[in-house]
Formats: structure tokens, C-alpha cells, sequence
């Protein structure tokens, strides 16, 4: 038999005894195909190789009646005679080619074995089979491929108790199917997944019967989803009877229902669409619902998100109450890598109480924004813009009805920050920068702004120090700097605000100073400065004060225009440094104590400046007096003095520190812990004085306990002169009036520590600072005394519970529940003209406590020692349901509102895709007449 008679015996066809037709060409041809890519799968194997090309027609083909293929007969098909009746002519072939069975390089394994089966036309790879083919990889149990019809079947194996094991793993880019079995096609790229599971940006999808019709496309039939961690044992999942999946675009369903627990609820929709993207996008944000007594039923925080750019986002936000009352939001936020970022909130309410017509109806407009803009450090370092505001109506947070400003009706301040600083480099360098400032006090409704500020300085100059080396001595020492300041301050009323009535008491000026100084040392111990300062200050608006003769009354003019004035002073001071040492042993637990001490005397004279004051004839019953004042009087910079002062000014500052031993045996060096991080004391004596010359003794300090977890600060201010029966005080020594040396008129104590479990273990126990940071934004304290903000349904303010969630907790009991305190102890002490009396003393309090690995409680409160009350009160419970999330929140104001108390229920699913699906429900603070 020659080769082309085994060609036909192996093929399995019969050789035609005329010449080859077209047709019985491309029969050949693609038979020819077909066993070459079986045989390969064998040779490889037979060669322990993993990854190769697809053969190529020089590839060897055993006999036919060979069934060992280890020992076979090879034949190599480019060794075969290919005679003019057996050239190939499908290059002149109307018929269309049929694509080749594979395109790409084909890599496999498997533990167990691979077997080719002719007679099916069948592969199959038993035991952890893997099969990649281009971007695509199938892992399973077993697979087999059928190169008849061009498919890949996967599936599960099955053991001895029927138990299966090594479930397929469709991949194909980033997709992935975990199925209980999977048949693809090649030509089609079609594929037929049974009990398919896919994840898609956080939505877990599983299916009975799934089918792939393209890349972009897949359709289920008796689908669900969820965005629980378990998708054979959800806590939740809609299910579905019909489910078009777009990867990465969307997912489209017919009529769903929620099911919980297993348990179908009456919760369904006629259909449901869900976007899916890894970008951000604009959408619909859904409502929470419910009712006040003074407003009836509302719909709150819902509105519209608009996803502009990767660099910009608005969301509009809206309150709707059936009464009439409605409330707008705003909220953007902005940032450009390694330039800025920033964010821009506008808030404005119309609140209607009780109904028009009624006597107790009334209506008020509240307003708030908010902006903040960072830039980054390394984008421009000559040039810096920020802004912090927070403006808006005085009774913002205390009347506005958002759940949002529960922590914030504690505030009594609003201040903002706009600024901008460029610094010119070269020698000398010169620094300027232009700020608006505004601080507004919500209980008096006075506001105080300036706009703008400039502020500008020139680097001090030293005209006669050496060019190379220090500076030694005081001649070389010398030096000048340049100093300029100029303000248009704004004081005005919370009903004036943004009116043109603001301006008409506006004042300005500007300050110029040139101060000179030199140092030096004396004795190599003492440093000694002297200074003198030179200060020219204008004004645009002065004063004209005279007595009116008709009314008897003193009247004082505004008068607009420029004005100038000049002072200079001078200044010296010698200081030093002590430091003492006391060793205890190396052997002792407290190894030494060092104590450091700063005394500084200094001496200051400021001249009276006389010439710029005037006087005025006041007429009365005793006759005509002169009465002294000048036309600076209220000036923006203050006004010159018209009394000489000679003063010498005393300080000590002290620092106690202890060197102790480790109590890890293993470090050799001991540990210094401070004791006294400062005590300063500091008085002065005016020389030109006729009475009261001594000032009274301020006494400052603080220090650090607890490895630095508890911070106590204190002052009190010391007059050692005495009072009168009046209670005003006289040029008398206080313990020459039979008191003590010094009389305390004042003092103040404020102690913060924050301490946790992990306090005692070694851990870090700070306060995650994501959840106040709409505190913050809005004026509010930078922790949680005053409670949290709260809207439950606003996942921006409750991104650490994603942390929480991460955290899996263990399956062993653990003994250590999670907690943590904060304390905030204040007190005021006031004797000043003997009313001995304690003018707030206060105690607040925070607290978390995990009772479980799932549930939580939380506590906000504190107690008005002086009033014997209790301060607003906000208590939080929260339960981590897996795929959900349970909030509960019970606010008791202070005072007279005590009564008027506030709670908030929320449940709904944790996962932000899903977040509108949700249920809560609150009770708004009644308004008091």
C-alpha cells in the first residue's frame, strides 16, 4: 500500500478512481484538519508539553490500525507525493473556506490523564483540567472537547458519595462563571452554562440556565441577585424568572420579587434596571419619607446626582413637606491629582410652621454654605490658595430640620478663611498674601468680617554681616525687615447680612512697621536682644467729639478721610537656660529627672504721643471741665497712647521631664516620659506708673498622662492687690490688707483623654475621623461629644463601616469587647471682685461598645455641673446585618427642649449600588412658642 492508499484508509474514506473533484478536495482537506489537531493533543502529551502552537500540516500521523499510540508507526504527511491530480487549486475555489477549527495557540493539563478518542472525535482531560485559548481559560474537573462540532464541555467530578468537587471556572477577560457545568462553541463563541455564579461591580448573579450568546451579552433564565458575601446562602436576593446581563453596562430583569431569608416578601417590581460601571455615573437619588407634627409628611435628601467629569460631580438635593415648607441642597465636590481638591455645599429652607391663618403661623428662610479648598503642597510652593467657609443664618443649625445637623445645634460660632500667599524668591525675599476672614455669633447674630486683608513683608536684612561664615557679635547681628497691613473690617447684624447697609460702617486702614534688632551673648550664657520698632498707621475714618450745650450730651461725628499717625517704642530682653539633673541609678525604676528653666527679663518703653490728642468744654453743674480724646479713637489698629510706660517684664518657663525603665526587658535604653510639659509664670512692673505698678502673675501650664492619652491644660491669673469695701481695687498690697500674698481673680482647667481597649494591649485606639467630618465641615467639634450627624441613608458619612464589614470576625469566642471613652472635663473659675464663684463646670462624655461582632452602642452626653443637667443626650444603636444595615438614634436636647426629644430608624442594604433600597422612619424636633 503506498502512502496516499494510507492516507484513505486513515481518513477513512475511499479512494476515487477518477480525478479529484473540488468537492473530494475540500472533504480531504478539512478530515485532514481534524485528525491533525487530535494527534497533536497526543504527541504532546507523549512529550510532557504544555504550551505549544497548533500543528502545522508537518506534523506525524499515525496508522490506523495502531491502538497504542506510544509505539506507532510515524509517517510524516510532508513526505507524501503530491502528484499535478492532487495539487491543491482552492486558491481558484468559488466555494467559501470554512475558518479553521482554532486561530490561537492552545495551552492544557491535567493531573490525572488526557485521552483522545478518534472515534468520537472527542478529547478529554480528567482531574484539575485547565484549557487557555486566547482570553479564554476554562478550569474543571473534566473536560472534554469535541473538534466534530467545535465545542468544549466542562464539568464537576463526582466521588464515591456522591459528593462533587472541582466546579468549572469560566474566564474570559475579565468575566468570570463559576457554573456546575459549561458547553462553549468556538466558531459561535456561544456557551450554555447550568447553575452559573458571576460577580458584577459588587452584584452577585447566579442562574439555573444561563446563556452566552456573545462577549457583550448573556441571558438567565430563573435568576437572582444579590450583594450578599454568600451567594449559595444569601441573606436577601431578588429573584427573577428572566435576566438580561450586559457586563460592565447593565442589568435588565422582568417582573422581580425580594426574597429574605428564603422567605418571598411582598416586595416586587413589574421590572428593574441596574447600571453597571467602574466610573461613576448620574442617577436618581431616592428619598427617605415621613411625618412632623408641624409640618405633616415629608419626602427628605432626595433629588438628582450628576457625575459632570472625573474631575467634578453635583448632586441636587431637596426636602418637600406637605405644609408648604421645602429646603434646597447643593453639593459639589471637586479635585485634580497633585493640584487641588475641594468641595462646595449651598443650603437654603423655607420653614412654615402650623398653617397660614392660624394664629401660631410663621415662616422663616434659614441659609448655609460651606467651602473647602485644599491645595496641594507640591503644585505650585510660591503660591498657595485655601478657602474654609462656613456662613450662612445665625439659627441654621438650631432651627433647620435636617437630620444632617443633629451634632451641630451645639455651635454658637461660624468663621471662615479665604486666602491666597505668593512668595517671591530672590534676596531680600518678599511674602504677601490676601485673606477674607468672617466670624459670626449665632447667639448674639453680630458678625464680624474683613475684606480683604493684605498682608506684606520683606525677609529680614542683615547690611552688615560677612558674606561668608556666622554672624557674631552685635553689629553683625543687625538686622531690618519690612512689615505692611491693610484691613477693611465689616461689622454688622445677621438681618443686614449681604445687604447694602453692611458697608456703611465699614472701616479701613493700613499699617506700616520697620522693626530693627540685634543679638548677641554676654558672659557666653546670656543672650541679650534689643529692638526698636518704628509703626505708621493710616485711617479713612476718624472722629470728631464736642459738647452740645442744648441737649447736654456729648456728641461724637464720624469723619471720612485720611489720616495718619506715627509710634516707635524699644525693647531689650536677656534670657538664659537652666538645667538641672538629678540621677536616682541606673538600677532604679525612675532613673533621673531633668528639669529645664527659661528666665527672660525685659524692659519696654513707649513715649506718651500727646500731639495727636485734642480737647473739649464739657459744661454741667460744676462748672467747665476739658475733657482729653483723640480722633483715632475706635481705629481699626487701635489708637496712639497719650501715658508713658516704662515696664520691665519677668517670665520663667519650666520643664520637668523623667527618665524611666522599660518595661520591655529587651530595650536597653530607657524611657522618657514628661512630667511637665510646661509651667510658666510671668508678671510685669511699670516704672512710669503712679499706682498699680506690678500686673498681676499669669500662671500657665500643661501636661500629658496615660502615655499621652489624657491632656491636661490649666491657667489662673494672681493680683497681688487688695479691694475695697466697693470691690474696687486700691494701690495696696493684698497682704498688707491682711490677705494672702496673692489674690486668684481667675482660673481655668480643661482635661481631654480618649482611651479604648487597646489602650491596655498596645493598639492604636484613635477615633476613626471619617464619621465628623461633616461636623467639621459645618463649624463642629472634632469628635462626637455633641453627638454624630446623622442620615443613615447618606453612605458618605458611614464609609468606616466598610472597614467593619471587611473585618471577618472569628469563629472562636473572643473575650475582648471592643470599646472606647472619650472625656472633656471643663471648669471656670471668676473672683474678680470677690464673687467667688465657679462660672461653668462641665463633664462630656462619648462612648462605643461592640456587644457583639455585630451589634453596637453608642453614647453622647455629658452633665452641667454648676445647673445640676444633663447636656443634649444622643444615644445610637446599630446592627451589622451582613448585607444590610440597622440604625437607631434617640436624641434628648437640653433645657427647656428636653421634652422635645428626636429619634431616626433606618434599615436598608449596605452595598452602595443597592443603597435605595431601604426603609426609614423619624420624629423632627417639635417647634416651641
Amino acid at each position: 500500500m503506498n502512502c496516499s492508499q494510507k492516507i484513505y484508509v486513515i481518513l477513512g474514506i475511499q479512494k476515487p478512481s477518477h480525478t479529484f473533484t473540488k468537492i473530494h478536495r475540500k472533504a480531504l482537506r478539512t478530515n485532514i484538519t481534524q485528525l491533525l489537531f487530535a494527534l497533536s493533543f497526543t504527541v504532546f502529551m507523549n512529550t510532557f508539553s504544555f504550551a505549544q502552537d497548533i500543528p502545522k500540516p508537518s506534523v506525524t500521523v499515525p496508522p490506523q490500525k495502531t491502538k497504542d499510540t506510544s509505539k506507532v508507526d510515524l509517517v510524516k504527511i510532508a513526505d507524501l507525493p503530491i502528484t499535478e491530480k492532487t495539487q491543491d487549486t482552492t486558491a481558484q475555489d468559488s466555494i467559501k473556506v470554512k475558518q479553521e477549527f482554532l486561530t490561537d495557540k492552545v495551552d492544557y493539563k491535567a493531573t490525572d490523564y488526557v485521552s483522545i478518542n478518534q472515534k468520537e472525535e472527542k478529547i478529554y482531560l480528567f482531574n484539575e483540567a485547565q484549557i487557555i485559548y486566547g482570553d479564554l481559560q476554562i478550569n474543571a474537573g473534566i473536560i472534554v472537547i469535541d473538534y466534530k462540532k467545535n465545542e468544549v464541555y466542562a464539568g464537576r467530578l463526582k466521588d464515591s458519595l456522591g459528593n462533587y468537587s472541582q466546579h468549572p471556572v469560566f474566564k474570559q477577560g475579565s468575566q468570570v462563571v463559576e457554573p456546575d457545568s459549561i458547553r462553549f462553541n468556538f466558531d459561535t463563541e456561544k456557551a450554555l452554562v447550568f447553575n452559573s455564579r458571576t460577580e458584577q461591580n459588587g452584584i452577585k448573579l447566579k442562574g439555573d440556565i444561563t446563556k452566552k450568546v456573545n462577549d457583550s451579552v448573556v441571558f438567565m433564565s430563573g435568576g437572582r441577585f444579590t450583594t450578599a458575601e454568600d451567594i449559595e446562602n444569601p441573606e436577601y436576593y431578588w429573584q427573577a424568572r428572566k435576566i438580561k446581563f450586559v457586563p460592565k453596562k447593565k442589568i435588565v430583569t422582568g417582573p422581580v420579587n425580594l426574597v429574605i431569608a428564603d422567605v418571598p416578601t411582598p416586595v416586587g417590581l413589574p421590572f428593574a434596571f441596574f447600571p453597571l460601571t467602574e466610573k461613576q455615573t448620574s442617577g436618581v437619588i431616592l428619598p427617605s419619607f415621613g411625618e412632623q407634627s408641624s409640618r405633616g409628611y415629608f419626602l427628605q435628601n432626595g433629588g438628582y446626582y450628576f457625575a459632570v467629569s472625573d474631575y467634578f460631580d453635583l448632586a441636587i438635593l431637596g426636602d418637600y413637606y406637605t405644609n408648604g415648607s421645602y429646603g434646597l441642597r447643593s453639593e459639589t465636590n471637586y479635585a485634580i491629582r497633585y493640584k487641588f481638591r475641594g468641595s462646595l455645599s449651598l443650603r437654603y429652607e423655607k420653614n412654615l410652621n402650623s398653617e397660614r391663618g392660624f394664629p401660631d403661623f410663621s415662616e422663616s428662610s434659614l441659609y448655609n454654605i460651606r467651602w473647602s479648598h485644599n491645595q496641594d503642597a507640591k503644585a505650585n510652593p510660591n503660591s498657595r490658595f485655601s478657602a474654609s467657609v462656613n456662613l450662612g443664618s445665625s439659627q441654621y443649625y438650631q432651627q433647620s430640620v435636617n437630620q444632617l445637623n443633629v451634632s451641630n445645634r451645639q455651635n454658637n460660632t461660624l468663621s471662615s478663611s479665604v486666602s491666597y500667599s505668593k512668595t517671591f524668591q530672590g534676596e531680600p525675599q518678599v511674602n504677601m498674601s490676601l485673606t477674607a476672614t468672617h466670624t459670626q455669633n449665632s447667639n448674639t447674630e453680630v458678625i464680624n468680617m474683613t475684606l480683604p486683608t493684605l498682608q506684606g513683608s520683606v525677609s529680614r536684612m542683615f547690611p552688615f554681616a560677612p558674606k561668608g561664615g556666622s554672624k557674631k557679635g552685635i553689629i553683625q547681628n543687625i538686622n531690618l525687615q519690612y512689615n505692611v497691613r491693610g484691613e477693611n473690617r465689616i461689622t454688622t447684624t445677621d438681618s443686614l447680612f449681604f445687604k447694602k447697609e453692611m458697608f456703611d460702617d465699614a472701616v479701613a486702614g493700613m499699617q506700616h512697621s520697620i522693626p530693627l534688632s540685634t543679638n548677641f551673648k554676654v558672659l557666653n550664657y546670656l543672650s541679650l536682644s534689643a529692638s526698636t520698632s518704628f509703626q505708621e498707621t493710616w485711617v479713612l475714618n476718624t472722629i470728631n467729639r464736642r459738647f452740645d450745650t442744648i441737649t447736654d450730651t456729648v456728641i461724637t461725628e464720624d469723619v471720612k478721610g485720611f489720616e495718619a499717625f506715627r509710634t516707635y517704642n524699644f525693647n531689650a530682653s536677656l534670657g538664659t537656660t537652666l538645667y538641672g539633673m538629678y540621677n536616682f541609678g541606673k538600677d532604679k525604676k525612675i532613673q533621673a529627672i531633668r528639669h529645664v528653666m527659661r528666665p527672660s527679663i525685659s524692659y519696654n518703653i513707649n513715649p506718651a504721643f500727646d500731639k495727636f490728642y485734642d480737647t473739649y468744654e464739657v459744661i454741667d453743674a460744676n462748672g467747665t471741665t476739658q475733657e482729653e480724646y483723640t480722633k483715632f479713637e475706635g481705629g481699626i489698629f487701635g489708637a496712639p497712647s497719650n501715658r508713658f510706660s516704662s515696664t520691665m517684664g519677668i517670665s520663667l518657663g519650666n520643664n520637668i521631664e523623667a527618665k524611666v525603665r522599660s518595661k520591655d526587658t529587651t530595650d536597653t535604653k530607657p524611657k522618657k516620659i514628661t512630667i511637665l510639659n510646661n509651667l510658666n509664670f510671668s508678671t510685669a512692673y511699670n516704672f512710669a506708673a503712679d499706682s498699680l505698678r506690678w500686673s498681676p502673675m499669669q500662671v500657665n501650664g500643661g501636661t500629658q498622662l496615660f502615655n499621652n492619652k489624657m491632656n491636661i491644660n490649666f491657667n489662673a491669673t494672681l493680683d497681688p492687690y487688695a479691694l475695697d469695701n466697693n470691690n474696687n481695687k486700691i494701690d495696696r498690697f493684698n497682704i498688707d490688707n491682711g490677705g494672702s500674698l496673692f489674690r486668684l481673680t481667675g482660673a481655668n482647667v480643661t482635661m481631654n483623654y480618649s482611651f479604648s481597649n487597646k489602650s491596655f494591649s498596645g493598639g492604636d485606639d484613635r477615633q476613626d475621623s471619617r464619621s465628623i467630618d461633616e461636623s467639621l465641615r459645618s463649624g463642629g467639634r472634632a469628635d462626637d461629644l455633641f453627638g454624630k450627624p446623622e442620615d443613615f441613608s447618606d453612605r458618605r458619612l458611614n464609609d468606616e463601616d466598610k472597614d467593619k464589614k471587611d473585618e471577618k470576625p472569628s469563629e472562636l469566642y473572643n473575650y475582648k469587647i471592643p470599646w472606647n471613652i472619650r472625656l472633656a472635663y471643663s471648669a471656670n473659675y471668676s473672683n474678680t471682685n470677690r464673687q467667688n464663684e465657679i462660672s461653668s463646670h462641665s463633664l462630656m462624655f462619648s462612648g462605643d461598645v461592640d456587644l457583639s461582632p455585630r451589634w453596637s452602642l453608642g453614647i453622647s452626653s455629658g452633665y452641667d455641673l454648676k445647673n445640676n443637667g444633663v447636656t443634649q443626650t444622643q444615644l445610637r444603636l446599630r446592627r451589622d446585618l451582613l448585607s444590610w444595615d440597622m440604625n437607631f438614634s434617640y436624641t434628648i436636647p437640653a433645657g427647656t427642649q428636653r421634652n422635645n426629644t428626636t429619634w431616626y430608624f433606618f434599615i436598608g442594604i449596605s452595598s452602595s449600588i443597592l443603597k435605595d433600597i431601604k426603609y426609614d422612619q423619624r420624629k423632627q424636633p417639635d417647634r416651641q412658642l
